[in-house]
């Protein structure tokens, strides 16, 4: 049977009651985060912060989604190809669109990480300096450069062969897409390693851990995968995919979930037992810098329980991925999570000893303002394209249109004598 007949014909994503939307965040977003920053008493590096932690909750979310975009190519699935484009869109954020929000950082960056300084270049104390080249001014930049030119090479690449797909269908397209995942793959280790360590493990130059880059991964997909979950039902309950997505989906990105979940705490937890059996200061001052003052709190109590926990106890039950009343407010908690885990990472380097409230602010106006930019771009690049494959091989078999054989001898037919 052929898949390409199919699918039903596609329908454009209709937001238009709701087009003001990301302009309301941006506003807001940006009033708010200039304005309160102002207030702060070092405006300029407030606000950086902010902008870098900002810019690492979105950034997860397309690597995310680039990272799905592959695992389905390498493992030659079916269920998710309905749910393609949305996990291809949000892996081509990567280029360019993150990259424009990362120029402020860029640009930033000396009040942000010490060692970019002139002085820290002039003298570097040994842990910068053995790590050079890579934590010099040069290094900073020329890394950025050659992560960012990569994601959007093998992101854009995979978009660009999916789309050649639905026009030819032709078995040269998908062996094109397993190609560069099979490359990209190796390539979003490496730099979604190095990026963490650059960006966010850099910020405290002399601390030294082998597990962050895959910490930072482990969240980028435990994140991704809810949120791919609501953009699903948003378009099956607007009939963009109404037909081809069920609850073999959901419960597929759900167990997914529920496995990243178990990963993220278990590297997490390793890293910090390793850390803590080692004792040695040069690995120990990170973890004892948020032991101070409200960190404490946000680290033993609200990132062990709601970070883990509530989700992993939640997702234990079967029904429960297949039911949007727990779905829902159970995604909306993970996003807030995720955003309480990067306070956690990066905020105790600029608030050594409690959370303030006029931070939290600007961080959060920050977080819209991303979030209103990304939705327009989102938005836009999804309704460009078909919003389902058109001609993949293994529609078919994502609709479940094959009749399984029967594997019961009693009803096979009689072989012929």
């Amino acid at each position: 049977m052929s898949s390409e007949n199919n699918p039903p014909s596609p329908a454009r994503l209709d937001l238009s009651r709701w087009r003001n939307a990301p302009w309301i965040l941006i506003v807001v977003g940006a009033v708010v985060a200039v304005g309160v920053s102002a207030l702060s008493r070092n405006p300029v590096k407030q606000f950086a912060f902010s902008w870098l932690l900002a810019f690492m909750f979105y950034l997860s979310l397309a690597l995310g989604g680039w990272f799905l975009v592959m695992i389905h190519h390498l493992t030659d699935a079916s269920w998710s190809v309905p749910i393609r484009r949305i996990i291809e869109a949000m892996g081509c954020l990567l280029g360019p669109t993150l990259l424009i929000l990362f120029l402020p950082i860029a640009f930033l960056a000396p009040k942000i990480y010490p060692w970019l300084q002139p002085a820290e270049q002039l003298h570097p104390d040994h842990a910068v300096h053995a790590k050079y080249p890579l934590f010099t001014v040069p290094g900073y930049y020329i890394a950025a450069a050659i992560i960012f030119a990569l994601w959007w090479l093998f992101s854009n690449r995979l978009r660009f062969w999916s789309l050649r797909q639905d026009q030819t269908g032709a078995a040269a397209c998908t062996g094109k897409m397993r190609f560069y995942s099979s490359l990209g793959i190796v390539c979003f280790a490496l730099t979604v390693t190095l990026a963490s360590i650059m960006w966010m493990k850099g910020l405290a130059d002399e601390w030294y851990s082998t597990m962050y880059g895959v910490c930072y991964f482990a969240a980028s997909a435990w994140v991704t995968l809810p949120t791919v979950y609501v953009i699903t039902l948003i378009l099956q309950r607007m009939k963009v995919l109404n037909g081809l997505v069920g609850e073999k989906t959901y419960y597929m990105i759900g167990s997914l979930f529920l496995a990243f979940t178990v990963f993220w705490a278990y590297v997490n937890f390793a890293q910090y037992f390793i850390i803590w059996n080692a004792n040695m200061p040069e690995e120990t001052f990170w973890y004892v810098l948020r032991e101070k003052g409200t960190w404490d709190a946000v680290g033993k109590y609200v990132i062990i329980f709601g970070h883990f926990f509530i989700p992993f106890l939640m997702l234990l039950r079967i029904d429960f991925k297949l039911k949007l009343n727990v779905m829902l407010p159970l995604t909306a908690w993970c996003l807030l999570m995720h955003f309480v885990d990067l306070e956690f990472q990066i905020m105790p380097t600029l608030h050594t000893e409690t959370i303030l409230t006029s931070g939290l602010l600007v961080d959060a106006a920050c977080v819209l303002l991303f979030g209103g930019i990304i939705a327009k771009v989102f938005i836009y690049s999804f309704n460009r394209y078909p919003p389902f494959p058109q001609k993949d091989p293994r529609m078919a078999e994502a609709l479940e249109l094959y009749i399984p054989l029967s594997t019961d001898i009693s009803t096979a037919p009689a072989r012929a004598k």
